[in-house]
Order: C-alpha cells, then sequence, then structure tokens
C-alpha cells in the first residue's frame, strides 16, 4: 500500500516543484536531499512498505544513468534528472513500475503535444530550412527542453486518480 500520507506529501511537492521548474527552468538539489531525508524516515515510520534493497534503488539509479545521457545530448535537465531520481525513492517498491509506465505516458502525451504546438508555429520556417537544405536551421527549431516536472507532476496525479484504491493511512 500506498501511505496517503506519502501520497499528499509528494503531490504537495511535485506541485511546488512543477511551479518553480515552470518559472525558473531549474530544480535545485535542495529537493533531492529532502526526497532522501524523507526517505530514510520512511524507512522507519512504514517499514512494511520501505526497505534499504538493492530493487528499491533500480528505478532511481536507472534515471541518473539515463538522465545524465539525455543531459549530455542537451535533451533534459540536469535538475530533472536527479529531482526524478530522488523522487523515486518515495514511491514504494511495488508501485515504481506503475508509476513509471504513468509518467512514460505522459511524457508521450505532453512530448507529442509539445512537439505539434512547436511544428505548427515555426512550419513557414521549417518549410523555408527545409527547401535550403538546412538541416542546422531545422535543429535549432526542435532544439528546446521543455520543463519536466509539470509532467512528472501530471503523471503522479493520473497514477493517483487511477489507483486511488492502493492509498491507505
Amino acid at each position: 500500500m500506498l501511505p496517503i500520507v506519502v501520497y499528499l506529501f509528494i503531490s504537495i511537492q511535485l506541485l511546488f516543484v512543477a511551479y518553480i521548474d515552470f518559472k525558473t527552468k531549474k530544480i535545485s538539489n535542495v529537493w533531492m536531499l529532502i526526497n532522501f531525508i524523507f526517505f530514510v524516515v520512511l524507512t522507519f515510520v512504514f517499514p512494511q512498505s520501505y526497505d534499504w534493497s538493492i530493487q528499491v534503488f533500480i528505478f532511481p539509479m536507472a534515471f541518473l544513468f539515463v538522465g545524465f545521457s539525455l543531459f549530455m545530448l542537451n535533451i533534459m535537465g540536469g535538475g530533472d534528472s536527479k529531482y526524478l531520481s530522488s523522487l523515486y525513492l518515495l514511491v514504494p517498491l511495488e508501485h515504481q513500475e506503475s508509476t513509471f509506465v504513468y509518467l512514460l505516458y505522459a511524457t508521450i502525451l505532453v512530448g507529442s503535444t509539445l512537439l505539434l504546438f512547436n511544428i505548427l508555429k515555426n512550419l513557414d520556417i521549417i518549410i523555408l530550412h527545409f527547401r535550403m537544405r538546412d538541416i542546422a536551421g531545422i535543429k535549432r527549431i526542435f532544439g528546446k527542453k521543455f520543463t519536466y516536472a509539470p509532467v512528472i507532476f501530471i503523471a503522479w496525479m493520473w497514477f493517483g486518480w487511477q489507483n486511488y484504491k492502493i492509498l491507505s493511512f
């Protein structure tokens, strides 16, 4: 079960982080520290849901590795991957995979929508660069990152809405 207190904490935290990320395009490393400290506390308060097994750290480590790779390719911000990695420590192991699926769906949905809007907004410029065979010009149009914390928030709300029965006191 996912303790309702934890779900609400993550929801409120994500709301703040998403707002800050949207406004400043930065996520502070403080959130990573807060999440790690909260994880340590959760292992004592809810030992039936949280432990220090290696399986608990698979998703967080994967997010760090993949996030760093995406950061190096200028696709994802470093703060986004570090925050997501620490956030997954707060998700009980039994729900990490399903929350990842919701995150994947939300990323595809939001990313596709933003890509479509970007194409429609810049269609005349894209056509011009395409006719001139200016690939670099086209890359500049699509080379913009989007704030990811709001996507994480959407995925978390979607997960909670679809799985409200797993929430417990």
